[in-house]
């Protein structure tokens, strides 16, 4: 097997892996915080398949394995839903720093 095709393989495998749970991240505390737009959408998951952003975690991922680019993407965002957090300002900034 070639080994650029087993690192192509374990660097997509990395990247879906971190995607899901960066997305999954936000989901979690903002459901945690109030806000059930995420649950109702079956956004807390730790299944990929949920946060595939065909462009960003399927074609361009592809794209810069095949050109040797670095690799980059991006998952589906997690709709957060202000108004139902119980303190709008400090929950979204937690939310959002969950992420990372």
């Amino acid at each position: 097997m070639n080994i650029d095709l087993v690192a192509a393989a374990i660097g997509f495998g990395v990247l879906l892996l971190s995607l899901t749970i960066h997305e999954a991240a936000h989901a979690w505390s903002a459901d945690k915080l109030g806000d059930p737009t995420a649950r109702m959408l079956g956004r807390v998951s730790l299944n990929p398949l949920v946060h595939i952003d065909w462009i960003g975690t399927v074609l361009l991922p592809i794209i810069a394995m095949i050109s040797r680019f670095p690799l980059i993407g991006w998952a589906k965002p997690v709709p957060v839903n202000i108004r139902n957090l119980r303190h709008p300002r400090r929950d979204f900034m937690i939310v959002a720093a969950a992420g990372p």
